[in-house]
């Protein structure tokens, strides 16, 4: 395993295993991206993906936001993509430019030939998504103790609605179909992909991650009767397989995160699903998630990222809002949105909401 400089600023992982911290740690999802100009530089006429399979673009695209915001936020997130898990599992993904990603030959039935293809797959996590490992281990020499470095993964559940719809949906009704009417061949395959994303988080880790983080980006589209069968276990498999395999390794664990956009109905399960930190997006009363929590979690989140195309008062609001619902911040909360960052936001007004999380964090601790 590689050696990197002494972590200078840790809150972060400090807030994230539960202690006490002298400010709440900031980050946002989706914090390097197309809303950043110098990204379009660097990307320049080249495609998504292999932006994110070339090492030195995907660091350079992970340090952008911590150059333009130095001293403003706690943490990098590595640039790539939840859709390198299907790749490495033998589909075919590609990224259409105003559209999103697109599978031309999505799973259509347990008979299709592709199913058992991608089954029978012996996926060879270390070798297929090797780019992404040297991508970590370049930023982390890169960011020379800066922040942390977070590796993520997407959730098996959200994984597969990709891998059968083909790409986003309104309705999700090639998913529904499988869930419903494929059951055994459905679990099968989140199964798969659970253990290949213990596999994938556990060699980010080795590459040099500080902390990771699983993006069930269409949880909410589950039933809570379904989530309990289709997504939670799953999730559950992730966070007890990784320290697992971590300590096979003979590497340490680390703080790991989960987030389930939408599943405002099972906060309470996901706080004992064996995460250190659960994600909230903006449909989540702060207050009332801490009641849900009992000091189990860290609680991350949740401004609305919507709040961003508002004048500098809608954001001080927010900020405000957000802040006193957490408490304050001194324990068991990391600022984030909601959701990851939209196009179209200016980078300044992202500038200013954390501006304003540390003024208004300040003056809270100050005042306690």
């Amino acid at each position: 395993m590689p050696t990197f400089a002494p972590l200078k600023n840790d809150l972060l992982l400090r807030a994230a295993r539960g202690e006490n911290v002298e400010r709440p740690p900031i980050w946002v999802m989706r914090q390097a991206g197309r809303y950043l100009p110098e990204y379009h530089e660097e990307k320049g006429s080249r495609d998504f993906f292999e932006c994110c399979r070339t090492p030195e673009i995907s660091s350079n695209l992970t340090l952008q936001p911590i150059e333009r915001y130095k001293g403003l936020i706690d943490a990098a997130i590595i640039f790539s993509d939840i859709l390198v898990i299907p790749q490495a599992m033998g589909m075919t993904v590609e990224m259409l430019e105003g559209k999103g990603p697109h599978f031309p030959d999505p799973l259509k039935s347990p008979e299709d030939g592709q199913y058992e293809r991608v089954m029978g797959k012996d996926v060879d996590v270390e070798k297929e998504l090797d780019y992404v490992y040297k991508a970590i281990t370049m930023t982390k020499e890169k960011l020379a103790g800066r922040v942390p470095l977070f590796g993520f993964c997407g959730a098996p559940w959200t994984l597969l609605c990709y891998m059968v719809e083909g790409g986003g949906s309104k309705i999700f009704k090639e998913v529904k179909t499988w869930i419903y009417k494929y059951q055994e061949e459905s679990k099968a395959l989140l199964q798969k992909i659970a253990d290949v994303c213990v596999d994938y988080l556990a060699l980010q880790v080795q590459a040099g991650a500080d902390i990771v983080q699983v993006f069930d980006s269409w949880a909410g589209e589950l039933s809570p009767e379904s989530f309990q069968e289709f997504s939670l276990p799953y999730l559950r498999h992730v966070s007890k397989g990784l320290p697992l395999r971590l300590k096979e390794l003979k590497l340490n664990p680390v703080p790991m995160v989960v987030f389930a956009k939408g599943a405002w109905y099972a906060l309470d399960d996901l706080c004992n699903s064996g995460y250190n930190v659960v994600g909230l997006d903006w449909l989540f009363n702060p207050a009332e998630a801490v009641k849900i929590a009992r000091g189990r979690v860290v609680l991350q989140g949740n401004a609305d990222p919507g709040i961003l195309y508002g004048d500098r008062k809608a954001i001080t609001r927010a900020v405000s809002n957000m802040v006193a619902g957490f408490n304050g911040g001194k324990k068991l909360w990391i600022a984030n949105l909601g959701h990851g960052i939209t196009p179209g936001v200016n980078p300044d007004d992202l500038k200013f909401f954390f501006e304003e999380i540390h003024r208004l964090t300040r003056s809270t601790l100050n005042h306690t």
